[in-house]
Formats: structure tokens, C-alpha cells, sequence
């Protein structure tokens, strides 16, 4: 099943639930930050250059804040998550099924969580199996890039299921849990995600301190 298009669907049903001006993970941003965020990576890819070349970051961060501006208001929200629920322009390579899930299936679970797991109350969703499944062969496709900042061997583990060794070194720490919290861990957001760890003490600390994701 093609799982990126009811992902898509829950992440805008959370942003509405939330509203404009609710808290999220990503530091600095508003619920409307990240709902331009969204709409502005697929309909003006040229500014998701400035997420990767520093020194275009700036125009990126403009355009960002620009569209967060204009959707203060609950309806002028409601119309960029709309806009953003509409999917991305006839002639995007998004509307390629193999693109849109290389690209969007583990950001839309991520930033869904963002929204959800930001308050004080939240609980971790039940995910459809093969709906896991998807997002731990992602998962493996990247993991060596999310955990490059880390100098020790990562291995991932899910409980009672398989394991991937994203890196390789003399010392290593095992990160269990199921592929959502995996994936949340690996994006950097350590203190929501629902995991453990197996290894030396101080292999564990290192990996606390170590810069994950992109």
C-alpha cells in the first residue's frame, strides 16, 4: 500500500487540530511555521536548497516566516493546510509513487509527531504493521546518514523483529524500539522518542551527546 497520501492526510488533520499558533518540535516554529515549511518544499523546491547550503539559508528562512506570517489568522491556516492537503503541482516528480515515498513518507510521520508529541499530554499511535514496515525500509535506506554524527557503531533493534547495523566501529550501542520511535530518535528528537539502549555506559552517553539527523 502506498502509505504517503494518509500520511499526509493525519498530518493535516493534526495541524488543523492543533491550530496556527501551537507549540512544535522543530525549534522555533509554530504549527504554522511548519505548515509553510510543508506547503513551500513542494511547491518551491528551489528554497529547500537553503535547507542544505547554509549560505542560502537565509532566503529559505524568509520565505518560511513570510508564508507563517499570513497564516496567523485560523482561516488564513486553514487555507495553507489546504493547500498543502491538495498534494504538490501536476508536474512535481512528488506525484511519482517511488519520489514521493523516497521523500515524503518518513517527513510527513515525523512531522506529524512534532505537532502531537510538543504538549504535555500525548501517546504513542498505534501503527498499521506493514504501515511500520514501510517506515523501517526507510529507515535502513538512510540510517548511516542520520547517525554520521555519531562516533561509535549504531545498531538498530526492533523488539522481537529485526536488526540493522546502520554503522560499524570497535564500540557500539543498540537503539530498540518499534520503527516510528526509531525514526523519531534518528531525526534528533531523543527526548520523545520511546526507546532504549543496550551498551557500555559510556558508549550511551557518547551517543546522547552526539549530533543525529539531518
Amino acid at each position: 500500500m502506498h502509505y504517503v497520501t494518509p500520511s499526509r492526510e493525519v498530518l493535516a488533520e493534526t495541524l488543523l487540530a492543533a491550530g496556527p499558533d501551537a507549540p512544535t518540535l522543530c525549534e522555533g516554529w509554530r504549527t504554522r511555521d511548519l505548515a509553510a515549511h510543508l506547503y513551500l518544499r513542494e511547491h518551491k523546491p528551489a528554497l529547500g536548497v537553503g535547507m542544505v547550503v547554509p549560505r542560502l539559508a537565509a532566503l529559505t528562512e524568509r520565505a518560511t516566516r513570510d508564508m507563517a506570517e499570513r497564516a496567523a489568522s485560523p482561516a488564513g491556516f486553514q487555507a495553507l493546510v489546504n493547500r498543502f492537503l491538495a498534494g504538490p503541482p501536476a508536474l512535481s516528480p512528488m506525484r511519482i509513487n517511488p519520489i514521493d515515498k523516497s521523500v515524503n513518507l518518513i517527513e510527513y510521520f515525523v512531522h506529524t509527531e512534532d505537532v502531537r508529541r510538543a504538549g504535555t499530554r500525548w501517546a504513542p499511535r498505534a501503527l498499521d504493521e506493514d504501515y511500520a514496515e514501510a517506515l523501517w525500509e526507510e529507515l535502513v535506506k538512510r540510517a548511516a546518514i542520520l547517525y554520521r554524527g555519531a562516533d561509535l557503531g549504531i545498531v538498530l533493534v526492533r523488539p522481537g523483529g529485526p536488526r540493522h547495523v546502520a554503522k560499524r566501529a570497535p564500540v557500539s550501542v543498540a537503539i530498540v524500539g518499534d520503527p516510528g520511535e526509531l525514526l523519531l530518535h534518528a531525526h534528533g528528537r531523543r527526548r520523545q522518542a520511546l526507546v532504549t539502549f543496550e551498551g557500555q555506559p559510556d558508549a550511551v552517553a557518547l551517543l546522547e551527546s552526539a549530533d543525529v539527523g539531518i
